[in-house]
């Protein structure tokens, strides 16, 4: 009997051990799951402005279904997605307006911005509208902002965004280079084009910099639109559209499923 009531409490404390060890293992997976919602930030590169079929309730954001993130989501079923980028958005507005979905559950952030910041419409309308030699002292005076004040601006957006979500994995998209170069084309002149181009590399570079500095990934679009650039033949950007100012100079849906999209994915 005795031997019985030992075996019996041996038994009964074994399970015990086992139940609190089960436990204890189930509660530190699920603290250790990894986050899976993906958060889209960014400007209208990151919205799908020029691509079309914009969501209502988007208004002036003009967030598309055709958008790279869009895209990526539809394709991947992350736990959650928010969708917070925005036409015209620039470093504050980012800070001030798409911020809030972030948190411990943020697996993947994707943003684009610092064109704004950087006077990307005034530079292109300058451009499109005076000489050459406008031209390229407004690109010089966009470069002198890109090297003073846009790095302290970036900084902050990356520092915001891994303070609220410290378990994200960030993407920072880049720009395409606008022109293929050495082509009849009508519009702009050679100057022109070839002086936009390289504003856009410088303005990636920074990007690039910034992005490696916060350790965060640096997601390069320019590979992808070699050969789809404007003047190219097969374009996948808008030029200038006199009907819809707005659209004018952004990738089209090809350009957000061509290029935007298999640049976010292989660095996702």
């Amino acid at each position: 009997m005795r031997r019985s009531r030992i075996t019996a409490y041996v038994t009964s404390l074994l399970l015990a051990t086992g139940a609190a060890l089960t436990g204890a293992t189930s509660a530190q997976a699920s603290q250790l799951a990894a986050p899976t919602g993906y958060v889209a930030l960014g400007d209208s590169y990151s919205s799908g402005v020029g691509s079309g079929s914009y969501i209502s309730s988007s208004g002036d954001c003009k967030r598309s279904t055709k958008a790279y993130p869009y895209l990526w989501a539809a394709a991947h079923s992350p736990s959650t997605f928010d969708f917070t980028a925005c036409s015209g958005a620039r470093t504050g507005d980012v800070l001030a307006n798409q911020l809030t979905p972030l948190g411990s559950t943020t697996g993947l952030v994707s943003i684009s911005v610092g064109g704004n910041d950087a006077g990307f419409a005034d530079v292109m309308t300058t451009c499109v509208l005076q000489s050459d030699s406008s031209c390229l002292a407004r690109i010089n005076t966009a470069k002198a902002y890109v090297d003073s004040t846009l790095p302290g601006r970036l900084d902050t957006v990356y520092d915001a965004i891994t303070s609220r979500a410290p378990a994200a994995h960030v993407v920072v998209l880049g720009y395409p280079r606008f022109y293929k170069l050495g082509q009849a084309c009508l519009g702009l002149s050679e100057t022109k084009r070839s002086a936009i181009n390289s504003a856009s590399d410088y303005l990636n570079s920074a990007l690039a910099k910034r992005a490696a500095d916060h350790g965060f990934t640096f997601g390069d679009v320019k590979p992808a639109f070699t050969g789809h650039e404007l003047c190219s033949g097969s374009s996948w950007l808008h030029s200038l559209n006199l009907l819809n100012i707005g659209e004018s100079y952004h990738p089209t849906a090809a350009g957000q499923s061509g290029g935007y999209l298999p640049a976010f994915t292989g660095t996702a």
